[in-house]
C-alpha cells in the first residue's frame, strides 16, 4: 500500500512539473544592435530638377536649303564650332550686289558733290541763280543719304552670308538634330536643336513659406554660409557629389505658395542631366547628437512607430518620435536614450514581455 501512494506521489509532481514547462513559453532567437547616439547633419527633402547652367536653342536666322549638318548628335562641342551650313551662293551673290551698289552711290554722291561746287562757283559770280545751287545741294545730301543707305545694305548682306554658318553659341554637349540636310531653313523653322553645359549643373526646388523659414533660420546661424545640399535619384541611390545653394528667388509664387530655391552642383563624370527629377537634401553645417536606429528595426501599428528592446532577456515595447531618415538608419527624436539593445532580426511573432536570446546582428548596409 505505502508502495503505491509513494508511486502516485512521483508521478504527480511529473505531471506537475511537465505542465510547468508546457506553459513556460520558448525563448525567440533574435537578431540586436545597439541605439547609437551620434553627432549627424539634420536635412530637410525636397522634390527637384536638375538644370542646365548654360542651354541654347540653336536657330537659323537666315532662310535656305541646309547643305550640311556637322556634328554628331550627343557629343561635346566647343564655343564657336559650326554645327549646320546654309546653302550660301544666293547669300554670296547678294553681297556682291550690295558692293556694286554702295560703288554706284558712292560715284553718285561724288559727281553731286562736284555739281555742288561747281554751282557754289557760278554762283558768286552770278553765272547761275540761287535756285541752282539749292539744287545741287539737295541733290549731293540725297546722294550722300544713299551711299549711307548702300553702306547699311552691304552691312547686312554680309551679316546675312556671315550667318550661313550656324555656329554654337556656348561650349556643351548638343542634342538630336530635328532637320537633316536638304531640308529648307528659317527663323520659322524653329530650333534646329539644343545645347547644354554639363558641369556644372543647377537644381532648383520649391520650399515652402514654413519650411523656407526653417532654411533661412539655419543659414543665419550658420553666419550666412551657404548650406549643403546632396542629392538621391529615383531608384534611391546617393549622387556622390555636394553642392550649396546658391540662390533664392525674391518672389514667392502665389499658386502654391513656395519659394524657388537652387543649388549649384558639381557634375565631372555627367552623371546629372538636364531635365533630371531628384530628390534633394538641404542640411546645415552643424551636427547634432541623434539617436540612430537600423530602418529594419522599425513597426509601425495603429498607435504610431516603435520598436522592439532587449531588457532582462525580454522584449519590450518601446515608442517612439521620429525625426527623418539618415542614410538606412531613423532618427529618434523620442522614445530611446541611446545603448538600448533593439530587436532588427527576428521580429516575426515577437510579443511583448516574451523571452529572447539575442545575438548581435550585422550593421546595416549603407545605400550607394
Amino acid at each position: 500500500m505505502r508502495l503505491l501512494i509513494a508511486a502516485a506521489t512521483v508521478l504527480c509532481v511529473i505531471v506537475g512539473a511537465a505542465q510547468g514547462w508546457a506553459q513556460q513559453p520558448a525563448a525567440v532567437q533574435v537578431g540586436t544592435t545597439a541605439a547609437e547616439r551620434r553627432p549627424i547633419t539634420k536635412a530637410t527633402e525636397f522634390v527637384g530638377r536638375v538644370e542646365a547652367v548654360e542651354r541654347v536653342e540653336i536657330r537659323a536666322r537666315v532662310t535656305g536649303f541646309l547643305q550640311e549638318v556637322l556634328f554628331k548628335e550627343g557629343e561635346s562641342v566647343k564655343e564657336g564650332a559650326v554645327l549646320y551650313r546654309i546653302e550660301r551662293e544666293s547669300f554670296d551673290a547678294a553681297l556682291q550686289q550690295a558692293r556694286g551698289a554702295l560703288l554706284e552711290a558712292q560715284g553718285n554722291y561724288a559727281n553731286a558733290t562736284a555739281q555742288r561746287a561747281r554751282a557754289e562757283d557760278l554762283v558768286k559770280t552770278s553765272a547761275t541763280s540761287r535756285a541752282v545751287l539749292d539744287e545741287r545741294v539737295a541733290a549731293e545730301k540725297a546722294a550722300q543719304g544713299q551711299v549711307v543707305i548702300a553702306d547699311a545694305n552691304l552691312k547686312t548682306a554680309g551679316v546675312n552670308l556671315g550667318y550661313t554658318d550656324i555656329v554654337a553659341p556656348i561650349s556643351g554637349e548638343v542634342g538630336r538634330s530635328r532637320l537633316t540636310k536638304g531640308n529648307v531653313v528659317g527663323p520659322d523653322s524653329g530650333a534646329l536643336t539644343t545645347i547644354v553645359s554639363r558641369d556644372p549643373m543647377y537644381v532648383t526646388f520649391p520650399v515652402s513659406q514654413r519650411e523656407f523659414l526653417k532654411v533661412e533660420e539655419s543659414a543665419r546661424q550658420e553666419r550666412k554660409q551657404a548650406l549643403g545640399v546632396s542629392i538621391r535619384f529615383s531608384d534611391g541611390s546617393a549622387y556622390g557629389e555636394t553642392g550649396r545653394i546658391n540662390f533664392v528667388d525674391v518672389t514667392v509664387d502665389r499658386a502654391t505658395d513656395t519659394v524657388l530655391v537652387r543649388a549649384t552642383m558639381p557634375n565631372p563624370n555627367g552623371v546629372l542631366i538636364d531635365g533630371q527629377l531628384v530628390r534633394v537634401s538641404v542640411a546645415s553645417d552643424k551636427p547634432e547628437d541623434k539617436v540612430l536606429v537600423p530602418q529594419t528595426a522599425l513597426i509601425v501599428d495603429q498607435q504610431g512607430p516603435y520598436v522592439f528592446v532587449v531588457a532582462d532577456g525580454k522584449a519590450k515595447v518601446a515608442r517612439v518620435k521620429l525625426g527623418g531618415e539618415s542614410g538606412p538608419y531613423v532618427i529618434v527624436e523620442d522614445g530611446l536614450k541611446g545603448g538600448e539593445m533593439v530587436v532588427v532580426q527576428g521580429m516575426e511573432g515577437l510579443r511583448p514581455g516574451a523571452p529572447v536570446v539575442a545575438s548581435p546582428a550585422p550593421p546595416p548596409l549603407t545605400g550607394g
